[in-house]
């Protein structure tokens, strides 16, 4: 039933929920995990002396972050392909969606309400809205009251992923 499974994730992030839930789901359907990262092309708009290191910085992230989760998903042996895309990360996750034939995305999601909703919008909302696959939602552990290992963003809500999946 589901041959292909996408899994965003935030450059830089440590935490995401939702990478139990894909290896779960891949290793109950025999699928393949595509994780994926989007480096935001605003971070390559930027101009001043420190904006091309910044750049820098955010595509490390996302390399580093595809390649941890890749590295975690083989171990457990699942099978997975790792990308990290340069886009707005809505972009990314619907091109995704068709390249790799994705039958459905996991992606994390924060409960987010009030005015942080509305200034901080949500990647995952937006994906859910416009993709043409199932779409599950993984509540993230709240990391913003002090949880040790917290990262900005890492839950993929955030619009600019050059914070953080």
């Amino acid at each position: 039933m589901y041959d292909d499974i996408l899994l965003p994730v935030a450059p830089g992030g440590k935490a995401n929920d939702a990478i139990p839930h894909a290896k779960s789901l891949a290793e109950r359907y025999d699928a393949t995990v595509h994780v994926v990262s989007a480096i935001d092309t605003v971070a390559q708009t930027l101009r001043g002396p420190q904006a091309g290191a910044f750049a820098e910085r955010v595509e490390d992230a996302a390399e580093e972050r595809v390649e941890t989760v890749t590295a975690e998903l083989e171990s457990a042996g699942v099978d997975v392909v790792g990308n990290v895309i340069r886009g707005e990360p809505l972009e990314v996750i619907e091109n995704a969606i068709g390249d790799v034939g994705a039958d459905m995305v996991v992606m994390p999601s924060h409960a987010r309400s009030g005015i942080r909703r509305v200034l901080l919008g949500s990647v995952t909302e937006k994906v859910v809205r416009v993709s043409p696959v199932p779409v599950v939602t993984v509540p993230m552990a709240d990391r913003d009251k002090g949880d040790e290992g917290a990262v900005a963003g890492e839950d993929a809500d955030a619009d600019d992923v050059s914070d953080a999946e």
